[in-house]
């Protein structure tokens, strides 16, 4: 990247994890429901079995039940449209047991879901407080009820680099405050790049586009130069977690603990069972499926997948089919880039067969088939008549020796050659 080039991000946030948000935007979750709380009653807590459900109604998500400690336990799934904050918020509190629901509900509306949280706030407020410790949280229990729409549309947050729990503050933190839910990222820069620890600093994300930018347009080549090395640092971490961030994850997280991680503009829980991080499966795809955790231990996104007890589930033929959305053009590129790819493979056994074959030819003259015990005999067989032919050339370089040493002249060193013979050996 030569001095001065511009930076040429995407302008808008999405849940791909090789897009960086645009430099002059703040990190901003963007809508992912186009639909609004309507502003009627809510007169049952969850939609029954009965009930007619529009699948593209993406206010009204299926649910899907586990045994879980014993129990029959809920987890809120969503479509690809869903609103990931108030989802992952509620699974935590449902695993926490702070939220119930009937256990003969296969679909929660928005609404209930913003229902049960409000709950879960009044509920939080604490009693025989001083009065203005009470003005205080009551005041913050307002902005918070105030947030709660944005549940469904997205969260503005603005990470810092310095550690696991480090956002600068906005209004929707109080929510995670008030239901006492830890927000952890592991956006973090490891202390050994010493470099882009000083080109970042103390800054958030906000903070640190606004440098980039600004520092790239100075006349100051130090200033430049670190304007670089940051803006690399962000387009080389673009999923937003780094094996640094992964490390501090797993030694900063309680044993079972439940918390909601932000990573890849993308909220979910999170909880760490024997020393290892694992996130909450909530694709509506998986909702007849045992899979219900998926292991966190690298930044590819290629976890293992658990079931509620955290043992291994093997992975399915419906895991690894291709949407139904997608077209007959591009189904058609995937199977051609698989049987490539099984083409590609041949040909390199084939390769390999006939380079074998080649040097069997060339190097042990061998033209006829064999089997490989034959052929073993073969070069034993011809290991051995070398073994002998070195003896007697031994014996006859001692009878020289000893002939020179009687007629009284000097003996001579045997041929270097003569020497390494003997570590001389075949690599089948």
């Amino acid at each position: 990247m030569s001095l001065g080039e511009n930076v040429e991000l995407p302008s808008t946030v999405n849940e791909n994890a090789d897009s960086l948000p645009n430099l002059t935007e703040p990190l901003i979750l963007p809508s992912t429901s186009g639909d609004n709380i309507e502003s009627s009653s809510i007169e049952s807590p969850v939609k029954a079995k009965s009930s007619v459900i529009d699948d593209k109604n993406d206010s009204i998500y299926q649910i899907k039940w586990i045994s879980r400690n014993g129990c029959k336990s809920p987890i809120i799934t969503q479509n690809e449209n869903g609103p990931c904050p108030l989802i992952a918020i509620t699974n935590v509190l449902i695993m926490k047991g702070r939220i119930t629901v009937p256990s003969l509900a296969d679909f929660i509306t928005t609404e209930n879901l913003m229902a049960y949280l409000g709950d879960c706030i009044l509920e939080s407020i604490p009693k025989n407080i001083p009065e203005g410790t009470q003005l205080n949280f009551e005041q913050n229990m307002h902005d918070a009820m105030a947030v709660l729409p944005k549940l469904q549309t997205g969260l503005d947050v603005n990470v810092k680099f310095t550690g696991i729990s480090d956002f600068e503050y906005t209004p929707e933190c109080i929510i995670f405050d008030l239901l006492r839910i830890p927000l952890y990222h592991g956006w973090l820069i490891d202390p050994q790049m010493v470099d882009v620890m000083a080109a970042v600093g103390k800054c958030s994300y906000n903070q640190l586009v606004e440098k980039i930018i600004n520092s790239k347009c100075s006349s100051d080549p130090e200033r430049v130069t670190e304007a670089l090395i940051a803006e690399n640092f962000l387009e080389k971490t673009a999923s937003q977690l780094t094996y640094h961030g992964l490390c501090e994850l797993t030694s900063k997280l309680k044993e079972d603990e439940l918390c909601v991680l932000f990573r890849n503009n993308h909220f979910s829980s999170l909880t760490k069972h024997k020393n290892c991080l694992y996130q909450l499966v909530t694709d509506q795809g998986f909702v007849n499926e045992n899979a219900v955790w998926e292991s966190l231990n690298n930044i590819e996104g290629d976890g293992q997948f658990v079931d509620a007890d955290f043992i291994p589930v093997p992975p399915k033929a419906s895991d690894l089919t291709l949407p139904s959305e997608l077209s007959k053009e591009k189904q058609i590129d995937q199977d051609f880039l698989v049987a490539l790819s099984l083409q590609e493979e041949q040909q390199k056994q084939q390769n390999s067969e006939l380079e074998w074959e080649d040097y069997k030819k060339k190097k042990l003259g061998i033209s006829n088939g064999l089997t490989d015990e034959e052929l073993a005999r073969r070069l034993q067989d011809e290991e051995l008549k070398r073994e002998q032919n070195h003896l007697q050339e031994q014996q006859q370089q001692q009878q020289q020796q000893q002939q020179l040493q009687q007629q009284g002249q000097p003996s001579q060193p045997s041929s270097p050659n003569s020497r390494n013979r003997s570590r001389d050996c075949i690599i089948l």
